[in-house]
């Protein structure tokens, strides 16, 4: 067998091979040769093994892997998939086969290993569905429901949707699709970019897949073969954006030991004490003495906090603290013990939107809203996963485990579908054709905004593309600079202050004096609000894993509902008016000293600090500065009231000419290759920051004059 490996000037794989199998074991050679590092930290983080190396600080993280059992879960879907769909539960072996053939060599490049004194592990068959586990379990953002938990237990019900918001745990996506009818070449051009916590190296990886089958370049998952979430077969091509679906459920869990306290029960909803499974686990820990874990499963599932029962205290007629009682998961993998596998290879063999189509119909994991399109002029717009059917209370709050009433009743079908008006399809997270499956979704700004500038033109160009991805007006500005215009008897300062603001373009641009004035009071308002009395009993949430603390902070969770919390029409007694004054005066007296890009910069996490950039500041002050905020199209998402510093963003950008796949475009945050001094390590980067695309080379012929790797096997 013959295997290519060809890298354009970007450093981007393209790989041929003469059957899938092949493909993919070149694919795992080649991410392992790119991103060892990267693949390393991922598997350990599935395992729940990452503190061992990290230290304490991923201690949080390995003990929810250990209790939700992340791990098992994966061990126990691909087992089903040998079963279910033996063709690609191969493929997937020989994907690890071509990771473990290419780590020692990526380990050699990656000084990380080093610095950390770490050998590169083995990868077992079903560590690809524990990476895409590890890495989607918190994407719907289940641990909402502690917060609404926590906000109806101080405030009352009308909290859950006075709060409600794109909140700080989620990921989203831009994605649009226009019709030829509104292009200059007459085709389909579907664009948009994902958007997550942005990482070093990045989430995803441009990459190119050849075989007599099929030739698709897209991005793909490091860890995870094929593409699934963005990819051009040359006569289709597809796109995905979280369609912000509730389908996790939180259980409160009524627990009792028997014998010697090593054997569990828990009360069902038939009355009855059912035995749970339980066992110990030692988490080891680089800088400090090893933890011990209780892992426990009842028949919802894996107990992700113990709660009180972890010291036995728990009342077994369940009079103790709600607040504190331990909670269990349900979630989809671990019911049906399907991650949506067998959706990767027909997607890699889509010629029409039908095959489109009927891949998702397999889709299971994340929940997402898929637009697709393909050069017959065939137009997809459908939520594609797998959504549970239950009562109302456990979409939106934690049920107790032991009421009847909560259980799983099928699953809901069909999928919702979209549609495609006067050319134009927008998905942003907003409220769409997954309303029916979901509780809280993200703001319409961001979709109102691209649809308008998309309905503005009918001759959109590929390359046109770039300059939306770069949109910097914030709608959600609206409610505050209104507070502004009425208030009246404030000093010369502050008066002046507010008249620039409400002269203000609303664009968020790393260059604006206004937008840096802007954050300032804006955070100062949500500093405000969140320190009201009125507020205070949600300033110390409950004690619970840390993993989960994002969620119920109220400085974010005042953040990102602002817009809400300012326009309701009356807000537990607090003075707004006062707080967007006193605000006001409070900037006006230590006004920002220079333009939002200054304060507003990309933070990326890496899970050590990169020694081959000494340049930077280790804290990243010295990273870019960035236009854009969390409710632009140009999303790059700071705390308002906490941080400027841009956490998440767009982890790429595509633009897919679906007939002319020669001029798709793409770009990701910082480069395809995760190893320090590759000269493709970050010279993306620049491009990313100021909104340039990089163009998809198609073109095997000039990709032949540069090869770089050829093998017979």
């Amino acid at each position: 067998m013959t295997v290519e490996i060809y890298r354009d000037a970007w450093g981007v794989p393209h790989l041929r091979a003469d059957d899938a199998r092949e493909l993919a074991h070149a694919q795992g050679l080649a991410t392992a040769h790119d991103r060892a590092w990267q693949l390393e930290v991922e598997r350990h983080r599935a395992r729940g093994t990452s503190a061992a190396f990290l230290g304490t600080e991923a201690l949080g993280w390995d003990r929810f892997a250990r209790q939700a059992r992340l791990d098992d879960t994966a061990r126990r879907c691909f087992t089903a998939l040998e079963r279910r769909d033996p063709e690609t539960a191969a493929w997937v072996r020989a994907y690890v086969d071509g990771v473990n053939q290419g780590l020692p060599e990526g380990a050699r490049r990656a000084p990380e290993f080093t610095t950390a004194g770490l050998a590169p592990g083995r990868w077992e068959p079903w560590t690809p569905l524990g990476v895409w586990l590890a890495t989607h379990v918190l994407f719907a953002g289940f641990p909402a429901k502690l917060w609404r938990e926590e906000a109806v237990r101080h405030l009352g019900p009308d909290a859950v949707d006075l709060f409600a918001t794109d909140g700080p745990g989620t990921s989203g996506s831009n994605g649009w699709l226009v019709t030829g009818e509104r292009t200059a070449t007459g085709g389909p051009v579907i664009a948009g970019d994902p958007h997550r916590y942005i990482e070093a190296p990045g989430v995803y990886q441009q990459i190119r897949l050849s075989c007599p089958e099929f030739d698709v370049i897209g991005l793909a998952v490091p860890g995870v073969p094929g593409i699934a979430h963005f990819g051009h077969t040359g006569t289709v091509a597809w796109a995905i954006t979280n369609a912000m679906a509730d389908y996790q459920d939180l259980y409160r869990e009524r627990l009792r030991r028997t014998g010697r306290g090593d054997r569990v029960e828990a009360l069902g909803p038939d009355g009855v004490w059912h035995p749970a499974s339980r066992h110990t686990e030692i988490i080891e820990v680089a800088d400090g003495d090893s933890v011990e874990v209780e892992v426990i499963e009842t028949d919802r599932g894996p107990v992700v906090i113990n709660g009180d029962f972890i010291s036995g205290d728990t009342d077994p007629e369940g009079d103790s603290d709600a607040s504190t009682a331990p909670l269990s998961l349900r979630h989809p993998p671990r019911v049906t013990e399907d991650l949506g596998f067998s959706s990767l290879l027909p997607l890699l063999r889509a010629r029409r939107v039908a095959d489109v189509d009927r891949a998702f119909d397999d889709w299971a994991e994340p929940v997402n809203v898929v637009q697709a399109a393909d050069t017959e002029g065939g137009l997809l717009h459908r939520v594609a996963g797998r959504v549970p059917v239950r009562s109302e209370d456990n979409r939106t709050r934690i049920v107790d485990a032991w009421e009847p009433g909560h259980e799983w009743r099928g699953w809901y079908a069909p999928m919702p579908r979209g549609t495609v008006d006067d050319g134009i399809a927008v998905m942003a997270n907003q409220r769409g054709p997954a309303t029916p499956l979901g509780v809280e979704f993200a703001p319409p700004h961001r979709a109102t905004r691209l649809r308008a500038l998309l309905g503005a033109r009918r001759d959109w160009s590929a390359a046109d593309m770039a300059a939306l991805h770069m949109d910097t007006h914030l709608a959600s500005a609206a409610p505050l600079l209104d507070h502004l215009a009425a208030l009246d008897g404030l000093t010369p300062e502050a008066a002046t202050l507010r008249d620039r603001l409400l002269h203000w373009d609303r664009h968020m641009t790393a260059d604006s004096t206004e937008a840096a004035t802007y954050a300032a009071v804006r955070g100062t308002v949500v500093r405000r609000l969140a320190a009201h009395p009125a507020l205070a009993p949600l300033a110390e949430p409950p004690l619970c894993p840390e993993v989960f603390r994002p969620w119920l902070a109220l400085v974010p969770r005042v953040a990102f509902a602002l817009e809400s919390l300012l326009r309701a029409e009356e807000l537990y007694g607090i003075d707004r008016a006062e707080a967007v004054r006193a605000a006001v005066e409070e900037v006006a007296g230590d006004p920002p000293k220079g333009t939002w890009g200054d304060t507003h910069r990309l933070a990326p996490w890496r899970a050590l600090p990169d020694p081959s950039y000494d340049e930077y500041d280790e804290d990243g002050e010295r990273e870019p500065g960035l236009s854009g905020d969390h409710d632009c199209v140009l999303c790059t998402s700071a705390v308002p009231g906490l941080t400027d510093r841009a956490a998440r963003g767009p982890a790429a950008r595509y633009v897919w000419d679906v007939a002319r796949r020669e001029n798709s475009l793409w770009v990701v945050p910082f480069g395809a290759s995760g190893v320090p001094d590759s000269p493709h390590h970050r010279d993306q980067l620049p491009l990313w920051v100021r909104g340039d695309l990089v163009p998809v080379v198609t073109d095997w012929t000039k990709l032949m004059e540069d090869r770089t790797w050829r093998t017979e096997r």
